[in-house]
């Protein structure tokens, strides 16, 4: 709940009814000031404050000025004892609510794997959809701790049946490849062994998750071959299709940053289903790499004509540096002296005895 609460926002939210007032225990002060407090928090929130941090200063100060109770009086209030259980029951009775049971924990549950899950499995907007299903239903929703359990239950069962779905749909065949992808790459049995640290990049699937490098043939053949092994693998095209690319993503992500080693032991469903999801995108990933890289190569090669072309054309102009002029010189005898031209032999002779151009 925000800490933060404008005049206009305490009497919209926190100003209690004739209704309310009745509600409230006639004895000591605190009781009456803590039921208060706890009633108007539930009526916002649709849950009770786990602890009297939760209510905010402004809030308190306003509902105490309304009941002409000092606030000073609300840590006196018996957080763990008997009067606050039955005020939170007869809270309950009257905004309409009951306890949340096993028989909710199994519906909800359900629907978080059905309805929820398949698009959104961030654990935080999971709580926020928990408690938002419990007070659309009248539920007073179970404690933190409870609800976490829950959701963990919930996307455990729903990601155990998404592997299997998942497996079913790749082909024996293409099982065997993902699996060649984390056999470690050794010249003959009779190598030494391996460091954890080499072997991670010693695997076929810890090359395809290296970047492009740097612009070039080399870097062009690299990935063709990553291309190449990703197009043996023979996923099926509709593997993924109908999964959200937010929660593909995420698998996608948790398949990378798992080295070689803890990817083998993963049972073959939830291995199947990391590999598959990293490979599916790793191949657009790839395409697209590709075409930048020969998007890059095209604009080196065309700056690299544009230089030579410059280059070429500067020669030109220094080789021919001084030929304008004489030319110039030439027109302007000719056209001074017309019968004079064989007279003036030198300045033909200067521009044909110099340096050949």
């Amino acid at each position: 709940m925000k800490r933060n609460w404008t005049d206009e926002e305490l009497s919209e939210h926190w100003l209690l009814t004739a209704n309310e007032l009745a509600l409230l225990p006639n004895r000591l002060d605190y009781n009456r000031l803590g039921c208060a407090v706890q009633l108007k928090f539930f009526d916002i929130e649709g849950r009770f404050p786990r602890s009297p941090r939760e209510i905010p200063p402004a809030a308190l100060c306003f509902v105490a000025d309304q009941l002409r109770i000092s606030p000073s009086v609300f840590p006196q209030y018996n957080w763990q004892g008997r009067a606050r259980k039955n005020h939170r029951a007869d809270i309950r009775a009257f905004q309409g609510f009951r306890s949340f049971t096993a028989d909710d924990t199994s519906t909800l549950e359900l629907w978080l794997r059905q309805a929820i899950m398949p698009s959104d499995q961030n654990l935080q907007h999971l709580y926020e959809v928990v408690l938002d299903w419990c007070r659309d239903h009248r539920i007073e929703p179970p404690t933190h701790h409870r609800i976490e359990r829950l959701i963990r239950s919930a996307l455990h069962r729903y990601e155990t049946e998404f592997f299997d779905t998942i497996v079913q749909r790749i082909p024996p065949t293409t099982q065997a490849r993902l699996d060649d992808l984390l056999e470690l790459e050794q010249n003959d049995a009779t190598s030494a062994p391996m460091s954890d640290e080499a072997s991670i990049i010693a695997t076929p699937f810890s090359q395809l998750k290296t970047d492009p490098g740097p612009v070039g043939l080399a870097s062009v053949l690299k990935e063709l071959s990553k291309l190449e092994e990703l197009n043996a693998l023979e996923l099926p095209d509709d593997l993924f299709v109908d999964i959200p690319p937010k929660i593909l993503q995420g698998y996608r992500l948790r398949a990378a940053t798992e080295p070689p080693r803890e990817m083998r032991m993963h049972p073959a469903p939830i291995r199947y289903t990391l590999m598959a999801a990293f490979c599916w995108q790793r191949h657009q990933e790839v395409i697209d790499d590709l075409v930048e890289l020969l998007i890059r190569i095209v604009h080196r090669i065309s700056v690299r004509a544009e230089k030579k072309v410059v280059t070429e054309l500067l020669s030109d102009l220094q080789r021919v540096h001084g030929k304008t002029t004489l030319l110039f010189r030439l027109a302007e005898a000719a056209l001074d002296n017309p019968t004079g031209i064989r007279r003036r032999q030198p300045i033909m002779r200067n521009w044909a005895t110099s340096p050949a151009q």
